[in-house]
């Protein structure tokens, strides 16, 4: 029999309640912005740079493990930095909802349907949410004069990472695989 908890949130074997709560505890002084996660995206543009901060986690960034996160199964949470005129490029989630709350900034959220016939804005602000389902093209664009900060929770402990348009030109870029 394996001494491996079945799931994240069990507690380890051995592990006293003061080791195991902190072991689920995750503090702004230990966390730092990753700028590096979506960094491949800007040798497309380099508007799409932005960064993210795991808690809950990896997200969907591409980055394969972080030991700084609270491991999760089923979803994701991270905070988001979008620059000022900085944006989100259209991806598409096919396992997962994801969710974003704006924290700080004014933000264009944009939606397309998955062949590209139907099109959908919106402008939101601080403490506004928008849950994106599966299967719909998504991509956000910072129209505010200062960097946005977005909440962000996708509904899978690991999540496919989202891919692109057919023909967008971030279906060429090779990402690397992040552990932190």
């Amino acid at each position: 029999m394996s001494d491996k908890p079945k799931h994240s949130w069990d507690r380890p074997a051995g592990a006293s309640l003061e080791e195991w709560m902190q072991s689920r505890l995750v503090t702004r002084a230990t966390r730092r912005y990753d700028w590096e996660a979506l960094k491949f995206q800007t040798q497309v543009d380099p508007k799409y740079g932005r960064a993210q901060m795991r808690y809950l986690g990896t997200g969907s960034t591409g980055v394969a493990s972080d030991r700084n996160t609270v491991p999760a199964e089923h979803f994701t949470l991270s905070t988001m930095i979008l620059p000022a005129g900085h944006e989100g490029p259209l991806h598409i989630h096919h396992d997962c909802e994801e969710v974003f709350f704006v924290l700080r900034g004014k933000v264009k959220m944009i939606a397309e349907s998955e062949d590209g016939t139907e099109k959908w804005e919106a402008i939101v602000g601080e403490r506004d949410l928008i849950s994106w389902p599966p299967g719909v093209y998504r991509g956000e664009i910072n129209i505010g004069d200062e960097e946005a900060l977005m909440l962000v929770m996708l509904g899978s402990g690991t999540p496919v990472t989202p891919t692109y348009r057919p023909n967008d030109p971030l279906t060429k870029v090779k990402r690397e695989t992040f552990r932190h």
